[in-house]
């Protein structure tokens, strides 16, 4: 009995690795199942090598079945370890052979059952945007101090050059967001969505009598702008309010929004950019900054979604044009940023894992390995998959900025140096 329960497991083992091995299309997996003998699993094309011990078969055939969740969750729960520096190559791995996973049935049929229902999880009425906010921004200060920079900017710097640090390409970064905006002296500035304020300091120390409101839906950015903002010496020109955009009225010169239309949800496009318009002057401008696809749009990844960024939504370029173009905004200027948030998260990355004890006594171990198996899987994203970053200038007046691109960049090198003078002095 027990050597015909052998033949049937050995068998099953050898159907669970001709799956994995279908997925495959670049590069090789050497995967050991307990104490066996490793199996390579190799593609038909040059392409990463990785390496991952599974600890038992309930894991294998939930790799097989459901590998959008199995991998994350596996690494996170301990039950798939990687060798030392190990997970960069299978995150690169699985991120380089990512469409091959339908070729498939299994892969055919999972993709289908969750592409159905993947609607429920972009809807974000106000009650589920506060908490999926809540989710993830409401953590401790010091993880978000363990990787980011001064100005605590969670979104791609912009890379001049390869020997940008972080902190330069943040300073950037803001200046350049600035600089399409073309801020005025006495602007009244709108931020969406404005974090812990870095961004709406920023604009308050390159327009000297510019008055700026941030809206927030996390409690914790709420408390740690107000803070910051007062220590500065700036809270009579910004001010920040607990508030969905949805509820914001008035008039503004400029409007910005960064890293917050990820959440918004492919269902509350209309009503964002309708909002947008509604609040902006004749002459006004507005500048957009999200993560998008170079691709038709589709459901974001579940691992992702369930443990990192609950409700979150990546749009298509189409997508948002069409939602411009309906609501009466004129696209003055687009930037695609290539390859600006892969060095980001890098950089990130590598300053989280430098703090990674220190993350443990936090924390734990388990929320640790989740931190790290979703920077490097959001880097890869960029390096591997479709993902970029747009900005969209955006009014209601096509003659609301200047018509030659040069002053951005002139622009730009001006409010950097105002707030790198900020940055030094610890404002």
């Amino acid at each position: 009995m027990r050597q015909q329960t052998d033949v049937v497991t050995a068998m099953f083992d050898s159907i669970a690795f001709s799956i994995i091995r279908s997925f495959i299309d670049r590069g090789a997996l050497q995967l050991t199942l307990g104490d066996r003998p490793p199996v390579t699993l190799k593609g038909r094309h040059r392409g990463p090598h990785a390496s991952i011990t599974i600890s038992n078969r309930k894991i294998l055939w939930r790799l097989v079945t459901v590998p959008d969740l199995a991998f994350g969750e596996a690494y996170m729960d301990g039950h798939l370890t990687v060798p030392e520096n190990g997970l960069e190559p299978l995150v690169d791995l699985l991120m380089t052979n990512s469409n091959s996973r339908a070729t498939h049935w299994t892969g055919r049929a999972t993709l289908q059952i969750v592409n159905a229902l993947a609607w429920l999880r972009h809807l974000n009425p106000r009650g589920r945007s506060r908490r999926n906010v809540a989710h993830h921004y409401d953590l401790s200060d010091a993880l978000f101090d363990s990787f980011l920079d001064p100005w605590r900017q969670y979104s791609c710097g912009y890379f001049h050059g390869e020997e940008d640090t972080l902190e330069t390409a943040q300073v950037t970064k803001l200046a350049r967001l600035a600089a399409k905006l073309d801020l005025q002296p006495d602007d009244r500035v709108l931020d969406i969505g404005c974090g812990w304020g870095g961004l709406a300091m920023a604009i308050a120390g390159c327009a000297e009598e510019a008055r700026v409101t941030g809206i927030t839906l996390s409690d914790h950015q709420f408390s740690h702008a107000c803070n910051m903002v007062a220590a500065a010496g700036l809270d009579s020109r910004v001010d920040f309010h607990l508030r969905d955009y949805r509820d914001q009225t008035g008039h503004f010169d400029k409007i910005v929004s960064v890293g917050m239309l990820e959440h918004v949800g492919p269902q509350g496009y209309a009503s964002y950019f309708a909002k947008i318009r509604a609040l902006l002057a004749d002459d006004g401008i507005a500048v957009i900054h999200t993560i998008g696809v170079q691709h038709k749009a589709g459901p974001v990844n579940r691992w992702i979604t369930k443990y990192i960024f609950p409700g979150g939504y990546l749009p298509s370029i189409g997508q948002m044009i069409r939602h411009t173009e309906t609501r009466g905004l004129k696209v003055l200027d687009m930037e695609v940023m290539r390859g600006h948030y892969a060095e980001t998260l890098r950089l990130w990355r590598m300053r989280f894992l430098d703090r990674r004890a220190a993350m443990r006594r936090l924390y734990d171990a388990r929320f640790v390995r989740m931190w790290e198996f979703y920077l490097v899987g959001c880097e890869y994203f960029f390096r591997r998959q479709h993902g970029m970053v747009l900005q969209l200038q955006l009014a209601k007046d096509q003659m609301a900025a200047p018509m030659s691109r040069h002053y951005i960049r002139n622009r730009e090198n001006e409010f950097k140096d105002r707030l790198w003078t900020l940055h030094l002095s610890g404002n």
